[in-house]
């Protein structure tokens, strides 16, 4: 089966998949690839720890305890969220980004 027409396949039954631009569908791809990578960090009782948290917090903190929202700190941490944000921001940039901009300063030396 060509790619097309399994694309063509898939948005028949999807719902409003037909209405959305080819490219905004490459994009959401390139984030979601970039999205598991980091959140593969994770071992996998760390992840069900981190979608509980998130499921119990709804959008909003302080539906955690003191103690959840430390552990969440520590977890999100763990997923690395600025080097996230760097590489999809270097992946969609017509240039080549700065390591500095991409990955962050370097940590200071003392």
């Amino acid at each position: 089966m060509a790619p097309h027409s399994l694309l063509l396949l898939t948005a028949r039954k999807v719902p409003g998949l037909k209405r959305i631009p080819l490219a905004k569908l490459i994009v959401v791809g390139e984030v979601a690839m970039l999205a598991r990578t980091h959140f593969e960090r994770l071992d996998p009782d760390e992840r069900r720890r981190f979608l509980a948290l998130m499921a119990r917090a709804r959008g909003r903190s302080r539906n955690l305890s003191s103690r959840d929202r430390a552990e969440f700190a520590a977890l999100t941490a763990k997923l690395e969220p600025r080097l996230f944000a760097g590489l999809v921001a270097d992946r969609f940039s017509p240039v080549p980004l700065p390591r500095r901009v991409v990955r962050g300063r370097p940590p200071r030396r003392r």
